[in-house]
């Protein structure tokens, strides 16, 4: 017995154990230092949690509380929910929006303007430190999103509304860990039947769940029960289903627009010429209001109705309106309310010849005018010209802005050579439309192709030599080709235009010719399903031969 004691006391225990506490203090370094035990918590400033995720790391500034209001800056709003948030210096004001809404809140005034409706704030848009900050906790209606500030734990919460969210209760009290493992790191005690978020996630865990707190912690545990749903999914359901088929019906301001009776084949939207811009109307327009008649005719006939409003060419009094908010909100309130008194479906923008320097401000008239008419479940279409052409005819356009802000961009795929062309050539051959598509939606403008309609023209262009080497031009109607043609003229196929040509001499001039007939139509709908764009447009009704429209209820959806 003594001689056990002995060996118990004796220097090989003393090493045992000194192995022992050494062993067991690595294993405590390990662990602690191991990514289970990893302090990532960003400490000091204000957590901001958007949709599940925590991207406090990514704000430009800090957030701040002023009398239970949370501020966000211009910068971190425009980066995470406004990316074309403005500050309009001449109105001291920010402009912003989303989908559904524009609002504008002049700064060091507690109110907010919100679809032209006003409304009073506890916050204000203020400067402070030479930076624009906004009431952002006030702002949820405005980006259509949740806001919550959990006081306690200095976190702010933001879930977007049109997203699901689920839900579930604590099955008994447990831990809600760093990561889903037993021996991570414990975030925070949950209570039998507390409420947790649902946090989705495409990971296998293995049992365990990834769920936000309702103190704003997002974690992992195992003890979930009676998960339910709080929301779906918002799904946004088109006005047109499948592919656009849309033609225009063109009236001067001098044309009654009277109740039709003919039914047009193969079309599910038609769009009337009926208001333009007034000139230096400062943002009034002129409208030409169609008969009751006209409209009931078109829902009869299950077409919607998308008016074409025009700037009638008015290049310096689109300027004048385009680059002052005022008057852009006096030309978008016009729109909206002719939308809505006159019942129509839509509304298609179709301002062509602008300043190439007012490029910025039509994006700025589309992205403001874009969620006044989604209020009222109008559609909003903007005619385009393709990105390949002069200052004030192409480079007015930046595409890439209108088709994210419109629900449609139309382009224009005719007047490849057009009336200022001294050249003689084709109004759209398929070589070029096929060139300018891959433009919109390829790298260059970066459109989804469902949002992109293809314009048809239904009229080609009769060229004719002058005295000095150039060629004049004279429209000439679909219906109205054959007749241009004289008697034994041969028809040559051009493979790369997808077009039938003709030359002859007539009164001593050369006359050429680039054919809109059935092979080059088939030719732009086949283009049209290749890329698999939103739909096609045709430029005019009226202008077309008589089995023109039976050919687009063939070639529309196939």
């Amino acid at each position: 017995m003594k001689k056990d004691k002995k060996e118990k006391n004796g220097p090989n225990f003393i090493i045992k154990c000194l192995v022992v506490v050494l062993f067991i203090a690595v294993v405590g370094i390990v662990i602690n230092t191991a990514p289970n035990y990893a302090d990532n918590e960003i400490k000091g400033r204000i957590n901001l949690i958007v949709n599940n995720s925590n991207v406090t790391l990514s704000l430009k500034k800090d957030m701040y509380v002023d009398n239970d209001t949370v501020y966000m800056s211009e910068k971190d709003i425009e980066n995470f929910f406004d990316g074309d948030i403005l500050y309009d210096e001449k109105y001291n004001q920010i402009i912003t929006g989303s989908d559904m809404k524009i609002a504008t809140l002049p700064l060091d005034e507690r109110e907010i303007t919100v679809n032209g409706s006003n409304v009073k704030l506890f916050g204000m848009a203020t400067k402070k430190d030479d930076e624009i900050y906004l009431p952002f906790s006030e702002l949820g209606n405005i980006y259509n999103v949740e806001v919550s500030y959990i006081k306690g734990n200095n976190v702010v919460v933001v879930d977007s509304l049109d997203r699901e969210k689920k839900m579930a209760n604590i099955s008994k009290d447990c831990d809600i860990k760093y990561l889903p493992t037993v021996i991570s790191r414990s975030l925070e005690k949950e209570t039998k039947g507390n409420s947790v978020v649902i946090v989705p996630t495409e990971e296998d865990l293995k049992g365990w769940t990834k769920v936000r707190t309702l103190n704003g912690t997002i974690g992992y545990t195992k003890e979930i029960a009676n998960e339910f749903t709080v929301r779906e999914n918002m799904k946004y359901e088109k006005q047109v289903e499948g592919k656009v088929s849309l033609a225009w019906d063109y009236y001067s301001e001098y044309a009654k627009i009277v109740a039709r009776t003919d039914k047009i084949n193969g079309i599910n939207v038609i769009s009337p010429t009926v208001a333009s811009l007034k000139e230096a109307g400062k943002g009034d327009i002129l409208i030409n209001k169609p008969e009751q008649g006209y409209l009931d005719w078109a829902h009869r006939n299950n077409y919607k109705v998308w008016a074409l409003i025009s700037n009638a060419g008015l290049i310096d009094t689109t300027s004048e309106v385009l680059n002052d908010y005022a008057l852009r909100e006096n030309l978008i309130n016009n729109i909206v309310n002719m939308a809505s008194n006159c019942n129509f479906d839509g509304i298609n923008i179709d301002f062509e010849y602008m300043y190439e320097k007012d490029k910025d401000v039509f994006s700025r008239f589309i992205i403001e005018l874009a969620p006044r008419l989604r209020e009222y479940g109008k559609v909003l279409s903007v005619d385009v010209t393709a990105p390949d052409g002069s200052e004030n005819w192409s480079g007015c356009y930046d595409r890439h802005t209108i088709g994210r802000a419109a629900d449609y961009i139309v382009f224009m795929a005719y007047d490849q050579y057009g009336t200022s062309s001294n050249s003689a050539g084709t109004t759209g051959g398929c070589d070029w439309v096929e060139t300018n598509i891959k433009k919109f939606v390829g790298t260059q403008e970066e459109i989804e192709p469902e949002k992109v309609i293809l314009a048809m023209p239904l009229y080609t262009r009769l060229w004719r030599s002058n005295s000095d080497g150039t060629y004049s031009s004279e429209v000439v109607l679909l219906k109205n080709v054959e007749s241009k043609i004289p008697s034994g003229v041969e028809k040559k196929w051009n493979n790369a235009l997808k077009q039938n040509y003709v030359e002859f001499t007539q009164n001593g001039r050369i006359c050429k010719m680039w054919l809109e007939d059935e092979a080059s139509i088939r030719a732009r709908f086949e283009l049209m399903h290749k890329y698999d764009l939103a739909g096609a447009a045709y430029w005019r009704e009226g202008y077309e031969y008589s089995r023109y429209w039976d050919l687009v209820a063939t070639l529309i959806n196939n």
